[in-house]
């Protein structure tokens, strides 16, 4: 049986980074995976996501374009074109993952790794031993219980759809639900957004969010809230929707995406040989240093309830990594202002508090809004409107929130991200030049409160 320094369960950005930089410091390092190199976000998650995004964009662009003087017919989309030049840049990145875990020196095996105990992990027939354990292996979507559930798809299997639908139902609020819905109305589809609650993206600043369902409403997609579900039922002319809306109705559609939220990846794990504890809702609790009550077993990424971001992984596998091998004094990560896109159309990009936050901690600030129609629509005829805020601190004039609903919003967010993280005040970034003509100056020209808020 072969010793080990360091098994990864899960070859997501996570589970890799810790495993590279674990090998690299001298670490002996097997990273275990049942499925695909890179995890969600590389396979069925923020890459392919983005690429889809950009295919969906092309049909604004397209009718933008006569404003500018271009004469032009759009005679078809090729659904199958688009998903297989997704596939193979998913493999190329698959092999980019292999390549880099091989030149670290960890050394990968493919299958499903189950913990037999504190210091080993079988991999079909095959037995590993090793001081330490990282559970990395992610989230996975939730499947409600609903009648007809079977006739739905998640965010696994809706990249890969045969046939493009004429009709669908996309269920859920979140990040998603509100990409897909753009993506697929985008491509031509007749989408509908249903979500059970009263407002989309509910942890976002909902100023932003109210402006984005009107920009959604304008791209032709039918934003149900307050909708409930109740089961669906397979018919000759499509998927039929019980749900609470006008029985006249008749919501029938070709395709379900359920996309209402993601459960930690543990099943068949084999925690329960171990000491390692979990919430209610099934996450692994980790302590400091990423340890779990199990003193050989630490966790890394979405299995803990972390912040589900790829970068937010990657940094923690590597500051594990230091601190399992390199001789850091602890393994800490800084969650404190990480700036978040979503990648709706227009984008929202996010950071630090929202008004909600800001009145529910007390605090008292300054709002600055700009609301204004992008440069580029001043002779395409759209009517979309972009929308930027700043939120300062009134006692320190320090900026404590940053958001916009814009094209764009991530490459714009990124830098700002650094001046907040800096401690950036209003005052910085009024003496900041603008660069015009762009969205971003708006952020360094605003002068005047649009309101006070909080105590």
């Amino acid at each position: 049986m072969r010793q080990y320094d360091l098994v990864v369960i899960g070859a997501g950005s996570g589970g890799v980074r810790a495993a590279r930089m674990s090998a690299r410091l001298g670490a002996k390092v097997a990273v275990v995976e049942d499925r695909y190199l890179g995890g969600t976000c590389v396979n069925v998650g923020c890459v392919p996501k983005k690429l889809y995004v950009y295919g969906s964009s092309f049909s604004e662009s397209f009718q933008d374009a006569t404003g500018y003087g271009w004469n032009h017919s759009i005679e078809r989309f090729d659904w199958t074109q688009l998903r297989d030049n997704k596939n193979r840049e998913i493999s190329r990145l698959n092999g980019i993952y292999d390549q880099l875990l091989e030149n670290s020196g960890a050394e990968l095996i493919h299958g499903r790794g189950v913990i037999v105990d504190s210091n080993t992990v079988a991999v079909g027939d095959r037995t590993l031993s090793t001081k330490r354990i990282l559970i990395a292996t992610g989230g996975w979507p939730r499947q409600p219980e609903l009648s007809g559930i079977e006739l739905t798809k998640t965010s696994n299997e809706i990249f890969d759809l045969d046939v493009l639908p004429k009709r669908i139902l996309v269920v859920g609020g979140g990040y998603i639900a509100v990409e897909f819905a753009g993506i697929f109305a985008g491509l031509g589809v007749d989408t509908t957004l249903s979500y059970r609650g009263p407002n989309l993206l509910k942890e976002f600043d909902r100023e932003i969010v109210d402006q984005l369902i009107v920009e959604l409403a304008e791209k032709g997609i039918d934003v149900r809230l307050n909708h409930q579900l109740f089961g669906f039922q397979e018919e000759s002319d499509g998927i039929h929707v019980n749900h609470s809306g006008d029985a006249a109705d008749g919501l029938v559609v070709d395709e379900i995406l359920m996309a209402v939220g993601r459960i930690p990846n543990t099943i068949g794990l084999g925690l329960d040989c171990t000491q390692v504890t979990t919430r209610a809702d099934g996450t692994i609790e980790v302590f400091d240093n990423f340890q779990t009550k199990d003193p050989s077993i630490y966790a890394v990424g979405d299995v803990t309830g972390s912040v589900a971001l790829t970068p937010v992984a990657l940094a923690e596998g590597m500051a594990l990594a230091k601190y399992l091998f390199d001789g850091a004094e602890s393994a800490t990560v800084d969650y404190e202002l990480i700036p978040t896109t979503i990648f709706c159309q227009p984008n929202i990009g996010t950071l630090g508090m929202t008004e909600e936050s800001v009145v529910a901690a007390g605090l008292c600030a300054n709002v600055y809004v700009s609301r204004f129609k992008p440069m580029k629509h001043a002779l395409s005829g759209r009517q979309e409107q972009s929308l930027f805020k700043l939120i300062v601190d009134a006692a320190s004039d320090k900026i404590i929130g940053l958001h916009l609903l814009s094209p764009d919003a991530g490459e714009i967010l990124q830098g700002f991200a650094v001046a907040l993280k800096a401690g950036a005040t209003k005052a910085d970034f009024d003496r900041t030049i603008g660069i015009h003509p762009t969205a971003a100056e708006e952020f360094v020209t605003m002068r005047t409160p649009t309101r006070v808020i909080g105590a």
